[in-house]
């Protein structure tokens, strides 16, 4: 379901609810001794959502002729959920001059280009109140007072509830001879930690968007983020915690990125950076680690890994998991789903880029880069790098190359040469001919708009090590 469709889903599940909020914005005695006295920008902001449309005429005058843009927010939220888009639109040009259409798409773009358009002081209770009308459990995460690092107002809701795409927690896995569900060149997540190696179906995946699980002895998560082409897998356990992290969907997102939650505190966490950015957490300076994941093919995964246990398609939820579903539509297309700036047009916004983050700096590869040579020596900061991927499958793989510069091995993709002979390609190795171990490095795909987006200083590979 693409943009203009599922927007108007969206509008249309969410107004009768939105209409329930009317009373906040008629001065009821009760409600005001509830949530205290509210301000003229907090007030005009909820009299957009009464039905009688001669009130929220009355209501837009009165916001422009304030002129102050702290409204501006609480506008661009009303432009999604209230109806009435020209004139809204009208009201917000009126106040900023933008010359910007009724599409709020259009205007959440401008609103992140535009941080010194600040909201009223109550507008994270406003918002709040508006969220919870979608859903009540949103309240564990917005609330008056909440702490945050990310600008409350690009938050937006992604169409479904609190855990409504439902995280797998333990998952049961299976034999590879009992994944008969699965085709050869089907594309999964492969894990390897300690020994224990899994693989979980991107078809699988799509639906539940995270996993908390235990692999080899270790707590991880894998994070997908399908808006922005991204799995990446956390180290569950941080430094200083005596307990892992169980985390699941908040339905909420920023910047077309998933926010995720934990559940001891339902702080919001940034799926991208594996940081806590709104809720209880937030500048408690924990960062989960990032460990090796590879996206690669069924077929390939079995191969180079054949005591490997997959995924069970009996997860205890009712989804059709056929390959594709259910952002099939969405991969296929150049478009994105939800409004996120893309500053940096070097590459195309849902090119795939593959990145490394976890050497004390950070630098991603175009994956059409690989459809060059396989393999790539290049650096990160002052580590020599080896790269070796595949763009039909996504799959590429990071190690550490310690001054020496590999090649194909034309008889066998499983193998690199150097200058000392034949190397092993493995899940935590490079495997020279003495025995020699050239570690992992730890790294994800992405679409370019969110790596970009994200980490835009990072350094973008234009070719390999001269």
């Amino acid at each position: 379901m693409m943009r203009s469709s599922y927007f108007a889903f969206l509008v249309a599940m969410i107004l009768p609810v939105l209409a329930g909020q009317a009373a906040l914005a008629q001065g009821a005695e009760a409600e005001n001794e509830r949530i205290g006295v509210m301000s003229e920008a907090e007030s005009l902001a909820r009299q957009l959502f009464v039905q009688l449309q001669p009130l929220r005429e009355t209501a837009l005058r009165r916001i422009v002729e304030r002129g102050k843009t702290d409204v501006v927010p609480a506008l661009i939220q009303a432009l999604r959920f209230a109806g009435g888009s020209e004139e809204i639109a009208r009201a917000l040009n009126a106040l900023t001059g933008a010359g910007v259409g009724p599409s709020w798409n259009d205007w959440m773009l401008w609103q992140e280009a535009h941080p010194e358009v600040t909201p009223f002081d109550s507008f994270d209770r406003y918002k709040a109140d508006l969220m919870a009308g979608i859903d009540p459990n949103f309240r564990h995460f917005l609330k008056r007072g909440v702490s945050h690092e990310i600008r409350l107002e690009e938050i937006v809701w992604g169409g479904v509830s609190k855990d409504g795409i439902p995280a797998l927690v333990n998952p049961k896995h299976i034999a590879p001879k009992e994944a008969t569900y699965l085709e050869p060149d089907e594309l999964v997540f492969g894990v390897s930690i300690n020994g224990d190696v899994r693989a979980y179906p991107l078809r699988i995946m799509d639906w539940h968007e995270m996993f908390n699980d235990v692999v080899g002895g270790k707590p991880v998560a894998l994070a997908y983020c399908t808006l922005c082409g991204s799995g990446i897998l956390f180290d569950t356990l941080a430094e200083g915690r005596a307990e892992p992290f169980v985390f699941g969907s908040s339905g909420f997102l920023y910047r077309s990125n998933k926010l995720m939650y934990d559940k001891a505190t339902n702080s919001l966490w940034n799926q991208f950076t594996g940081r806590p950015v709104v809720g209880a957490l937030t500048g408690s300076g924990i960062e989960l680690r990032i460990l090796p994941v590879a996206i690669t093919t069924w077929k390939d995964w079995l191969a180079r890994n054949p005591d490997t246990r997959v995924l069970s398609i009996d997860t205890g939820y009712n989804r059709d998991y056929s390959p594709g579903k259910p952002y099939g539509e969405y991969f296929a297309s150049k478009d994105l789903m939800f409004p996120a700036r893309v500053r940096d047009e070097r590459l195309k916004p849902k090119d795939y880029v593959f990145a490394v983050r976890t050497v004390g700096a950070e630098k991603a590869w175009p994956l059409a880069a690989f459809s060059k040579s396989r393999v790539i020596n290049d650096e990160i900061g002052d580590i020599d790098v080896v790269l070796v991927g595949d763009t039909t499958s996504r799959t590429v793989r990071a190690y550490r190359a310690e001054g020496r510069d590999f090649r194909p091995d034309p008889d066998n993709a499983a193998k690199l040469i150097d200058d000392d002979g034949v190397w092993a390609i493995e899940e935590h190795n490079l495997v020279g001919p003495d025995g020699r171990k050239l570690a992992r490095l730890a790294g994800h795909i992405a679409y370019w708009f969110a790596w970009q987006g994200y980490k835009p200083a990072a350094e973008l590979a234009t070719e390999g090590k001269p």
